[in-house]
């Protein structure tokens, strides 16, 4: 969708896309500004010895950003089955299962997010200096995401009845949050 269609469909009252979905599509806004970085490097004399490396980094970056578009969809098609089982409390199985979909792909959000706060740590190293504030814009857009991704975790393992399986979650989220954010 244009992004004004998406925003205009966000700020509805349909519950999807929501808060998975904006956390995954600012995590590809966020690395996408990493390979703007790469992309204004290649090519240049003064980077010459780099170059490689910078490649290497807009192919990863790509892959980060492709995947992040595909878990925009993937958040609004886990969440249809939680909100079902939400209205069907007497399947506590069920309720489960989505609970654990739901609170995964939040997971991958933040999985995503990290790799592409590492790419753009390399790109500020080794990229352009003349763009060292939009790899640090990208940066910030990924910690936030990062940050937004891990209430959608937390607001799923509360409700998980398997209280190791949810611990393990927020474990790793409170990791990823700590080390990444920082």
């Amino acid at each position: 969708l244009p992004c004004e269609d998406f925003i205009e469909i966000l700020a509805g009252k349909d519950p999807v896309p929501g808060g998975g979905g904006a956390s995954a599509l600012a995590g590809a806004i966020g690395t996408a500004l990493g390979n703007m970085v790469g992309s204004l490097t290649v090519g240049k004399k003064k980077y010459a010895d780099v170059e490689d490396d910078i490649l290497a980094l807009n192919e990863g970056a790509k892959a980060i950003e492709a995947r992040l578009l595909d878990l925009v969809e993937r958040d609004a098609e886990v969440f249809a089955p939680l909100a079902a089982a939400y209205k069907n409390t007497d399947d506590k199985e069920a309720m489960e299962r989505c609970l654990l979909d739901a609170t995964t792909v939040p997971l991958e959000i933040m999985r995503e997010c990290c790799k592409a706060i590492e790419l753009l740590e390399a790109y500020s190293q080794k990229g352009s200096k003349m763009a060292l504030s939009d790899a640090g814009a990208g940066a910030a857009i990924l910690s936030g995401a990062l940050k937004a991704a891990s209430l959608n975790v937390f607001i799923n393992t509360a409700s998980m009845t398997d209280r190791e399986k949810a611990e393990t979650f927020n474990q790793e989220t409170n990791d990823m949050l700590k080390e990444y954010c920082a």
